[in-house]
């Protein structure tokens, strides 16, 4: 089975260029605001970094999710878009001054602290607007994911986040300073995590430190465990919604939230992920001395996660039915690592068939580059068509 294109449309489109089909996108929201509304005091935030395209951000917007920016050009996206500052969360480990002020400026709902460098700086910006700033610190929980080594962000080596013998030092320091007010704490252990053990694992890991902080009877109003959640990039079709149930069931019974806590999750591949194709031309069949070559027109630079993750994207010719042969899928780059996949079965291709790079919402148009100056892949959604 192959996904659902306008094909004739697509026809008349300069290739290569993004798909995205906004009636997946509704159902998935809609489950995740039914799944996260079954639990009293879950706020779900959208992960600007998925994907940033101005009329995927107005659904989100519209769906009622809020925002989970990592820079001060996120900020500004999201609030052209409709955010409500009061939504917006804002992590990262190099904010520079410039986007602290942003935040400052908009009131946004609070600033992801990644280090007492960084807390330093919050706080002496916000004086010179004689604001207060509120800040949940990122805490690293050394929980490890199931995951590719270089989207794991629960560990100790990792650059992120604050460590969790400096938890209480922080918070204490932070009490002491005029301009900041401390309104939580925030994790975030990877992404594209299937496996609902590693989230079970960081619920663990969050009542422990909240049993300490208890002690010390320090009150925490919020508890953001970032997001993580996986999709199905081997089964696009058959698994387009990531099952959401699970994922907020797990926190829900194993999560010890005090009263009045408030529960964030910052979701940005389990919402746009499957709602997205890139939509490639073939260029050329090259055969080889062992193997054929299916050359198209998008490269890399349209589509890195493959060279920079090794990851898999379900490859399918949309233009043909006949007999599946075996192709590696490359692109036009001056670089070796420019390949889709090996050693792939596709439908026998021939010049000029249109080929759709599955599961490609998130992380796709975003991280787009204009290398070997080429033009940046337009992003199409259902109802341009």
């Amino acid at each position: 089975m192959k996904g659902n294109f306008p094909i004739e449309q697509f026809e008349q489109l300069q290739t290569p260029f993004y798909y995205y089909d906004t009636e997946l996108l509704r159902r998935t929201l809609q489950t995740i605001n039914q799944e996260a509304g079954r639990h009293e005091g879950f706020v779900v935030h959208y992960a600007i970094k998925a994907n940033a395209n101005p009329k995927v951000l107005n659904m989100i917007c519209q769906a009622g999710l809020g925002a989970d920016c990592v820079s001060g050009g996120e900020i500004r996206r999201c609030l052209e878009a409709g955010f409500s500052p009061s939504k917006i969360v804002y992590a990262g480990v190099g904010k520079s001054d410039w986007e602290i002020n942003l935040g400052l400026d908009k009131n946004i709902f609070c600033f992801n602290v990644e280090s007492v460098a960084e807390l330093e700086v919050i706080n002496e910006l916000a004086a010179k607007k004689d604001k207060v700033a509120s800040v949940c610190f990122r805490i690293n929980p050394d929980v490890g994911a199931h995951t590719h080594a270089k989207i794991t962000t629960g560990l100790a080596e990792n650059k992120f986040g604050i460590a969790m013998q400096d938890m209480e030092a922080t918070i204490e320091k932070a009490a002491s300073m005029s301009n900041i007010r401390f309104t939580g704490l925030h994790f975030h252990i990877g992404s594209q995590i299937l496996d609902m053990g590693d989230f079970a694992a960081l619920c663990n890991r969050i009542n422990e430190l909240q049993d300490v902080l208890e002690k010390k009877h320090v009150k925490v109003e919020n508890i953001n465990v970032g997001g993580g959640l996986g999709i199905d990039y081997q089964h696009p079709n058959r698994v387009p919604v990531p099952d959401f149930k699970a994922y907020f069931d797990t926190y829900a019974r194993l999560l010890k939230l005090r009263e009045g806590q408030k529960l964030h999750f910052e979701l940005g591949r389990a919402v746009v992920g499957q709602m997205g194709s890139l939509i490639t031309r073939t260029l050329y069949i090259k055969q080889g001395t062992a193997k054929q070559f299916l050359i198209v027109d998008a490269g890399m630079t349209d589509l890195i996660r493959p060279a920079l993750y090794q990851a898999y994207h379900k490859i399918e010719n949309i233009s043909s039915e006949e007999p599946a042969e075996t192709y590696d899928v490359v692109g036009p780059i001056c670089e070796s690592s420019d390949v889709f996949a090996k050693a792939i079965d596709v439908n026998k291709a021939h010049r000029g068939d249109l080929i759709a790079m599955r599961s490609a919402g998130a992380y796709g148009e975003i991280m787009a580059s204009q290398y070997n100056c080429r033009e940046l892949p337009k992003g199409y959604i259902t109802e341009d068509f």
